[in-house]
């Protein structure tokens, strides 16, 4: 029992991670970001993380192959897309004009295209016919800390480099996107 608990938080950390690199970017650009808004972030990545393997472990077999061939490029896809838009504002607003807009689309986007791997896990609670509630509610829980860690350092780095690092922060989605089409 105490091997699978640590078997299951090291699994969470890891599915945070995503979470965690893509909070950090956006906390060094969103540099006003209301507590409540940074409860958000936690609150949709730990949601997605938390629900993802669930889905994945009723889908199972069903869709294992499909969803296997395609999720890297949804979430290299979504990622790409997110990093491009950061990077294009960036280039085409003065430091001041920058966005800095809280928008409940685009976290949504990033909660989804981070947690398409935990959706694996589920097939893969499934295939090994464990159980999934306990290990989503550990995912959801990492997941929603890490967030909500990594948009409050992020908001602490980011205040030393001013806007232009709205562009790293691009390049850093865009990098998370490669990473997660390769697979690594």
């Amino acid at each position: 029992m105490a091997f699978q608990l640590i078997s299951t938080i090291l699994i969470a950390i890891a599915l945070a991670m995503d979470a965690f690199s893509v909070s950090l970017t956006k906390g060094f650009i969103q540099k006003h970001l209301k507590t409540n808004q940074i409860f958000y972030y936690g609150i949709f990545f730990g949601f997605f993380q938390f629900m993802m393997p669930i889905l994945g472990f009723y889908f199972g077999a069903l869709i294992n192959e499909f969803i296997a061939s395609i999720a890297s490029i949804i979430g290299f896809i979504l990622l790409l897309a997110i990093g491009l838009n950061m990077i294009r504002e960036s280039l085409q607003n003065d430091e001041d004009e920058l966005t800095d807009n809280f928008s409940f689309g685009e976290v949504t986007l990033l909660a989804i295209a981070t947690s398409i791997d935990a959706f694996a896990v589920g097939l893969t609670y499934a295939l090994l016919n464990e159980s999934i509630l306990l290990p989503s509610i550990i995912i959801g829980i990492v997941a929603f800390l890490f967030s909500i860690a990594g948009v409050f350092l992020g908001k602490k780095i980011g205040n030393y480099f001013g806007g232009r690092f709205q562009i790293l922060g691009g390049v850093i989605l865009i990098l998370i996107g490669i990473k997660i089409l390769l697979g690594f």
